[in-house]
């Protein structure tokens, strides 16, 4: 099978390209060119810019052969959605669209959150693009092409880093290692679920592969099934690593965006909500398995960071060190002011 990926050197996307080499299928990827990706020499690769819409459609259009089925990893919106509907209309049977689980509205009205769970209001303006770019791939099914959604969580492996309260800077690592503060938003008892990179593109690959009857039209689930708490995230980082057991500061996410709001925007839109997942019909029928565990993929993934040599020293990130001071002094002068009193 001929397979295009929009998008091609991304975290999930360069496994899913080796993923489908493997597979045995002819694999093309469109980006724009600017960034290097560990894939496959046979894998054949276009430049050009999905943004501009006329001259990405008409590149598509004239691809010869067409491709029988495209995973789109860089659809962002509704317009970003009908040019891929006038792109691909009839010339693929298969069309993967790579979505979130940002689409459902949080908190959740029950735990676990499966596919039918309500997505509005939107809780950012991502998730409101993602939303109205499903809705557009939902109508287009069964005329333009057979479209199914895949809505994965937090992934993270080789190619990315690891995830923490204020972000994605790697100085987190050296932090852990070191055994300095680690601010946690709340008392660290939400829940999160990171999945692996290779996991989840094993459920695109299935998405390819699956029987038409089984998926068109239809949304799935891609996360995690090692749904943790933060305190239990942060101390299986530090066992990945071999550090010593972290010294983790809790700070309540209302204060921490007071704060610091430029660098708590993924709290503010991810990190605060509790949910879980279920992902019964993406192991049904795309064939998902949740086989990295998080302490062998957090190794991996701060391994490929150290090979090259891109991890940051916590000095970069000075600010951590004195909020998890000043907290702590101002928390132990509140409580000191209480006395004895029980209260």
């Amino acid at each position: 099978m001929h397979v295009l990926i929009v998008g091609g050197t991304g975290l999930i996307s360069t496994g899913i390209t080796r993923q489908l080499v493997a597979s045995g299928h002819d694999v093309t990827t469109v980006t724009r060119g600017e960034t290097d990706a560990e894939v496959p020499d046979e894998v054949r690769e276009i430049h050009a810019d999905r943004t501009d819409y006329d001259a990405f459609e008409r590149t598509m259009r004239g691809l010869d052969p067409a491709p029988d089925a495209v995973i789109d990893m860089v659809c962002f919106s509704e317009a970003d959605a009908e040019s891929a509907v006038r792109a691909f209309e009839g010339r693929t049977d298969r069309f993967v669209f790579c979505s979130t689980i940002d689409v459902y509205h949080r908190p959740p009205p029950s735990n676990p959150v499966d596919e039918t769970a309500p997505r509005n209001p939107p809780v950012s303006d991502y998730a409101a693009g993602k939303i109205a770019a499903e809705d557009v791939f939902f109508a287009a099914d069964g005329d333009a092409f057979d479209a199914v959604v895949v809505r994965p969580w937090s992934t993270y492996g080789e190619g990315g880093t690891l995830l923490h309260t204020f972000g994605t800077d790697t100085s987190y690592v050296s932090r852990i290692r070191e055994g300095r503060p680690v601010v946690v938003h709340g008392d660290g008892t939400s829940l999160w679920g990171p999945c692996h990179r290779d996991d989840v593109a094993r459920a695109f690959v299935g998405a390819v592969e699956a029987d038409a009857e089984a998926v068109a039209g239809e949304p799935y689930n891609v996360t995690s099934e090692e749904t943790m708490t933060w305190n239990q995230y942060h101390r299986r980082v530090a066992e990945a690593l071999d550090a010593p057991d972290p010294d983790l500061v809790h700070v309540p996410t209302d204060v921490l965006r007071a704060v610091a709001p430029d660098r708590t925007e993924m709290l503010r839109d991810h990190f605060q909500y509790s949910t879980v997942f279920d992902n019964a019909k993406a192991k049904r029928d795309l064939g998902f398995e949740y086989t990295v565990d998080f302490v062998a993929g957090a190794r991996r993934t701060v391994e490929w960071l150290d090979e090259r040599d891109a991890v940051d020293s916590p000095d970069e990130r000075a600010f951590e060190d004195r909020l998890a001071a000043a907290w702590r002094e101002s928390t132990d002068e509140f409580v000191a002011s209480f006395g004895a009193e029980g209260v």
